[in-house]
């Protein structure tokens, strides 16, 4: 540690004989020698591996680890340095959730470190500044005459599994992963459920399939490995983006079909706990960002 003045350096010194006087002192050495990037990598070791989104973690660290704040020593790091790392990248068209993201990382690390780490003296930078407003949440709906040039072009597609996914995220609201990750263990045909067991939240939950859902799930192939859809992310994420291309779909992504599903239900008049139930939604304010109904909708209920 170095200071500016003797003055300084002397003041210091008197502090720390108090609190070891008073049996307060609490080394502040161990802290002062981690560098930042050594607590990602250690964090990544012990903590995000037991994470659910533990891929999507592990990128923020990468970029964490390739900022110059990493070579830092955790001590060092102020407020104003995590201000300025906020506005930095807010500049260069990261968006306020993933700059929320990354500033919640580097917290957790910060309390990971104070409680489980023995740098009990370490403050937490990231507490005390401001984060960047969450951005408006995307209000990308399928306009008319877009579904039909979808599935035109997915049905062109070499991807056999493309049209009958796309067909299955508008009956049933899943998420992607969830529709990859579907058993035919997990279906019960008889009484149109589909039980989903890794989600999102963590928690498993039960959706009810639609008659064109069933129809849809009795012409698809079984597969050896025992899931619906054998298909990689990569492989539906390219097709995916080939077909919209085909169709001229613009600034239309997989996730759109959640929100687009999730409005529908809406609009067949089922309640908010309904739709909860079905799209596995925790809160109103969640479920909000993903329901956009269409206006014209609205107005035939108006009369």
């Amino acid at each position: 540690m170095t200071f500016d003045t003797k003055a300084d350096a002397e003041a210091w010194a008197r502090h720390i004989e108090s609190e070891i006087d008073k049996g307060i002192f609490i080394s502040h050495v161990e802290a002062a020698r981690t560098s930042l990037r050594e607590a990602l990598e250690r964090y990544a070791r012990e903590v995000t591996v037991h994470k659910k989104g533990a891929a999507q973690e592990t990128q923020r660290i990468e970029h964490w680890k390739r900022h110059r704040l990493a070579s830092r020593a955790l001590a060092s790091i102020r407020g104003a340095d995590v201000a300025a790392y906020r506005d930095e990248r807010l500049k260069q068209g990261a968006s306020g959730n993933t700059v929320r993201l990354e500033l919640a990382l580097l917290s957790h690390v910060y309390t990971v470190a104070t409680q489980e780490w023995g740098m009990e003296a370490l403050p937490n930078p990231v507490r005390n500044v401001r984060k960047p407003k969450l951005n408006a949440g995307r209000d990308r709906r399928l306009e008319e005459g877009e579904e039909k040039k979808l599935f035109d072009a997915a049905k062109r597609s070499k991807v056999s599994w493309l049209e009958p996914i796309i067909h299955m995220a508008l009956e049933t609201a899943m998420r992607q992963g969830e529709l990859l990750k579907l058993e035919w263990r997990d279906v019960d045909m008889k009484a149109r459920v589909a039980r989903l067991r890794d989600t999102k939240s963590g928690e498993g939950r039960s959706v009810p399939l639609s008659t064109r859902a069933v129809d849809i799930l009795k012409t698809l192939p079984r597969s050896i490995d025992g899931r619906v859809f054998s298909i990689a992310q990569s492989t539906l994420e390219h097709a995916f983006r080939a077909a919209c291309d085909q169709a001229g779909l613009e600034n239309l992504r997989f996730h759109d079909l959640r929100h687009e599903a999730t409005s529908r239900l809406f609009e067949k008049n089922l309640d908010h706990m309904e739709v909860a139930a079905i799209t596995g939604h925790k809160t109103l304010a969640m479920l909000k960002r993903y329901t956009h109904l269409r206006a014209k909708n609205l107005v035939q209920k108006l009369g």
